[in-house]
């Protein structure tokens, strides 16, 4: 099976997935990409780095709890 990657105008878009879609599953798979996908790998392949170089800074639940409910505090007299 082959794998071709299109960029696909807003105008023809939805003709272009109606025709698709008259084949069937065994001829033809779908595969709709997330604009961000690439965006979002590039960030998490940084953060486990992080990680795994010993860099990332790590809080307990305890902790974080503690701050937002300082947070909260402080601003629930603007609500």
């Amino acid at each position: 099976m082959h794998s071709v990657k299109l960029k696909i105008n807003d105008k023809i878009y939805d003709n272009l997935l109606w025709l698709l879609r008259k084949f069937g599953k065994d001829e033809l798979e779908i595969i709709i990409e997330d604009t961000n996908l690439l965006e979002h790998k590039k960030y998490l392949e940084a953060e486990l780095k992080e990680v795994i170089e010993g860099h990332a800074t790590f809080h307990s639940v305890n902790d974080v709890e503690q701050r937002l409910e300082k947070i909260i505090k402080k601003h629930e007299d603007n609500l």
